[in-house]
């Protein structure tokens, strides 16, 4: 048992669960954005493979990234890079763990795996391994695999891609330059020293903070519109309304009055922000 829980101590960090369960978040949201009937099994089934999916992922980047993370004082204590777990045992460890949950995704159904799929080889293949080291518009294709789980879920309950879970995956997508170019700012030697090209090393702070700002206010708006369009009652339309006003506000000032202080109101506001907006979506959607 001891052996077991030190095992699990060690290898949780490979899965980063805080982003993991926040992807996990996104999925369930879409799931009940479709207001299908849904049955508990297939709650079951969409958690655990989404789960599954999301973190092998996750471990196969940190197996790719091991080089990098090395590099950086902030990543440096991570499982590969301070030797508590090999290379081998890891790249096992992400295989196992996205076969399950591609396997899993396609019994539940196909359409639906695709789309968990292509989250996952995006995610990996496109942005990890093809441009993460040789471009700062990586972060796009990153965002479009973060847009997967939303977009996955709603599949999931219509059997059919369409607007609005294009729309809640778009909202996704905008939101993750307001993440990681917040941290590449923050941390921008660190990026330097392992030499990843990002927003503020290529085109400077200024242009960062713009894009930040711009970015939060698209998602904020995309995902107001997709609640407005599933029909949610004015009780949620409203808070939703107060919410965009508060983003687009710090948003504008950032533009202004630029700081990294009002930099990193507007990446937890806008974290926060899109916590709710799913909350408000899985409670409002399970009302009906």
């Amino acid at each position: 048992m001891k052996t077991f829980f030190y095992k699990l101590k060690i290898y949780l960090p490979l899965i980063k669960s805080l982003q993991t369960g926040l992807l996990l978040l996104t999925g369930v949201t879409g799931l009940l954005s479709s207001q299908m009937p849904i049955t508990i099994f297939q709650l079951i089934g969409l958690t655990g493979s989404l789960f599954l999916a999301i973190s092998g992922s996750t471990v196969l980047n940190m197996v790719y990234d091991r080089d990098i993370d090395a590099s950086m004082n902030r990543t440096a204590h991570r499982p590969l890079p301070s030797g508590k777990i090999s290379y081998k045992e890891a790249l096992s460890f992400g295989l196992i763990l996205s076969t399950i949950g591609l396997v899993w995704a396609f019994i539940l159904s196909p359409v639906y795996s695709f789309i968990v799929f292509l989250g996952l080889f995006i995610d990996v293949g496109i942005y990890t391994i093809w441009l993460k080291r040789k471009s700062a518009w990586s972060i796009i294709w990153g965002g479009i695999s973060g847009g997967m789980p939303i977009l996955a879920g709603r599949v999931f309950g219509l059997g059919h891609i369409d607007l609005i879970g294009a729309i809640f995956a778009l909202s996704i997508l905008l939101w993750i330059p307001t993440h990681i170019m917040t941290f590449s700012m923050h941390y921008y030697n660190d990026y330097n020293q392992a030499g990843i090209p990002t927003f503020p090393s290529t085109y400077g702070f200024k242009n960062t903070r713009l894009v930040i700002a711009l970015s939060s206010i698209g998602a904020a708006l995309a995902i107001a519109i997709g609640i407005y369009a599933i029909g949610l009652s004015w009780g949620y339309l409203r808070l939703q309304g107060v919410m965009t006003i508060g983003i687009i506000s710090l948003s504008v000032i950032s533009i202004f009055r630029p700081s990294e202080k009002i930099n990193f109101g507007i990446f937890k506001y806008a974290s926060i922000y899109m916590l709710i907006s799913m909350l408000c979506v899985i409670i409002g959607t399970t009302n009906y």
